[in-house]
Formats: C-alpha cells, structure tokens, sequence
C-alpha cells in the first residue's frame, strides 16, 4: 500500500499549497491574470495529454458539459479564489473553500430531490458558522464583494463543477475529462492572458516558479494522484483524507508567507471543518 498512500501525501501537498502559492504569486501578478497564465501552461499538457489519449468514449453532449465545468471548475472558481485571497490570509481561503462538500449537499436538495436530514441542517449551519467566524477576522467579514464572501463563492462553483462533471466521468476516464476541464477553462480566461504574460514577465523568478507549480502541481499532479488514491482507497475512505487539506494549508502558509494563524481562523476552521464531517458522515444517514 506504499504507492497509495504516497498518493495520498501527493494529492494532500499539493492541493494545499495551492493556497500559499496562489498567495505568494498575488504579491507581483493580478488575481485574474494569475488565474489565466497559470492554466494558459496547465492546458499547454492537456493539450499533450489529449493528443496522445485521443479519448473517444466521450458522448457529443458531454463536451457542452466540459465547457461549462470549464467555464465554472476552472474559470469560475480561480477568477474568485484569487480575487478572495487578495485580502484573505491563505490559511483562511483553505478553509473557507473546503466547505465545498456543504455546498454539494445543498445543490442535492435543490435540484436531485434529495432528502435534508437533521443532521445535514446541523452540519450546514455550523459549517456557515465558521465561516462567519472566519471571515470576522478578514477585511471587510461577510459583506457582500469582500475578499470571504468570493472565496464562499469559489466553494459554491466548485461544488457545481463537481456535481456536473460526475456524470461524465461514468462514461470516461477522469484524467480524460480533467485535461478537456482545463483546456475550456484555459479557453474562458485568455481575455487576460496578456496581461499574464506581462506581469509575469516583469516578476522575479520566485513568482514564475509558484507559477509553474500552480500549473503543474495542484493540477496535474494533485489529480494524478487523487485518481490512483480513488482507484485503490475508494472515495469514502480517500475523501476522508481530504480533511487534513485546510489544516495543512495554514501550516504552509505559515513557512511560506509567514502568515501567523489567527484566533479566529483557528476557531473557525475547527467549526467549519466540524460542519463539512456532520454532513459527509451522519447527514447522510
């Protein structure tokens, strides 16, 4: 089980530091060129990927259904994430964003008929709870337009994407229907790839690495090894892993940034955290 759980410590590295990369590079390049440079080289190995798969099991439906998981997984969530983490400590926006699976849950509800169990509302309302708390410590807390309530958002298009790519994924393999993901959202955000390139241009050569392992590591890289860990943990017992990302994430922001947690994101996360585990495991009861 070596190889597995390698994949694991793969999958939980990457994803993240995505949050202190995204953060780091913020320093000298603009939210939404960031976000179109870093895919413009993530879909340059799509790109590569396609070209030697050349996937057929793909239905002629399923390729509005990657645009959109594009306009939405990729574009959607990065144009918000980095524009949240312009003001949000990255240990926050960790977080923050993985109250993702509450939002899963929700869109269930709305639109699959999908019972709410008690336990789902108590999951759901601690997990808001400490996102409040959370984002009682960030510039501008919960009103609408600052740097939390984007960040609330990035989570929202994530579960969307999520919830829309699963059916895909039945007929194709995951890393197939990443690489088209990634080259549509690449696509959705090239209105800023000038810009990108010339912020990046004038950056000093610490910024263009965090470039490149946002473009190779939480992508290629951390989706690689999430798919091995899937294949041989199954999804229950992997995504349970997934819990120790926002934890880690402050850790790293602490090496990298130096950002020192606060009282409120330690608090927070714990509620938050809290909230996302009722959900996934007694809400679904």
């Amino acid at each position: 089980m070596l190889l597995p759980a390698l994949a694991i410590a793969g999958t939980v590295f990457t994803w993240s530091s995505s949050f202190a990369a995204i953060g780091y590079a913020l320093r000298e390049i603009a939210p939404l060129p960031l976000a179109s440079i870093r895919f413009a080289i993530a879909a340059v190995f799509a790109l590569a990927w396609i070209a030697w798969r050349r996937p057929r099991s793909f239905l002629p439906r399923d390729y509005f259904t990657l645009a959109l998981c594009g306009l939405l997984g990729i574009a959607g969530y990065n144009v918000f994430l980095n524009s949240g983490q312009a003001t949000v400590s990255a240990g926050a926006a960790g977080f923050i964003v993985n109250t993702q699976p509450i939002f899963m849950v929700l869109i269930a509800v709305l639109f699959l008929k999908e019972k709410f169990s008690r336990w789902s509302w108590v999951g759901t309302l601690l997990g808001f709870a400490g996102v409040a708390v959370i984002a009682a410590g960030q510039p501008g807390g919960l009103a609408f337009g600052t740097g939390s309530t984007l960040i609330v958002l990035a989570a929202a298009c994530a579960a969307v994407y999520s919830a829309l790519q699963r059916p895909v994924c039945t007929r194709a393999k995951p890393l197939d229907v990443t690489a088209y993901v990634i080259i549509a959202g690449a696509i959705a955000l090239m209105p800023w790839l000038p810009a990108g390139v010339s912020q990046a241009v004038n950056a000093r050569p610490d910024t263009w690495l965090m470039v490149l392992f946002l473009a190779i590591g939480p992508g290629i890289i951390g989706q690689s090894c999430w798919t091995y860990a899937l294949k041989n943990f199954g999804a229950a017992r992997a995504g349970q892993f997934l819990y120790l990302i926002p934890t880690c994430s402050i850790g790293i922001a602490w090496l990298l940034l130096g950002e020192i947690p606060q009282g409120n994101t330690i608090i927070g996360g714990v509620l938050a955290l809290g909230g996302v585990i009722v959900v996934n495991s007694w809400g679904r009861r």
